[in-house]
């Protein structure tokens, strides 16, 4: 029995186009938005989901797909909201265009444990 392999085609990436956002975030408010495509560092557009607003950023390193990018300077030990709610505690001082993950955040439900 062969086993099926992806064609060299199928492993080709879509590039977005050049007017397409880089981020979308959830609400006005949001510290963070999400990657809708890998992201290099330079100035990148958001879209504001409950508004349609559009905004500029500096992003300062690679942001992968499906991954959060900080929109505003953030303290340590700070909420971070998304979706309007806070979702994280930052763990050290994160700036505006960071990628924001599990190794400067940990998860708002979990914040009284060890």
């Amino acid at each position: 029995m062969t086993m099926w392999q992806p064609s060299d085609e199928s492993e080709t990436r879509t590039q977005a186009p050049p007017t397409a956002p880089a981020f979308l975030a959830h609400n006005e408010g949001d510290m963070v938005a999400v990657a809708v495509q890998d992201v290099a560092p330079g100035e990148r557009l958001v879209v504001y989901l409950d508004s349609d607003r559009e905004a500029q950023m500096t992003v300062t390193e690679e942001i992968p797909l499906g991954h959060k990018v900080a929109l505003v300077d953030l303290v340590a030990d700070a909420e971070v909201i998304e979706y309007g709610a806070p979702v994280a505690l930052t763990r050290q001082p994160i700036t505006a265009g960071q990628l924001v993950h599990v190794h400067n955040v940990r998860s708002a439900r979990w914040q009284n444990s060890i």
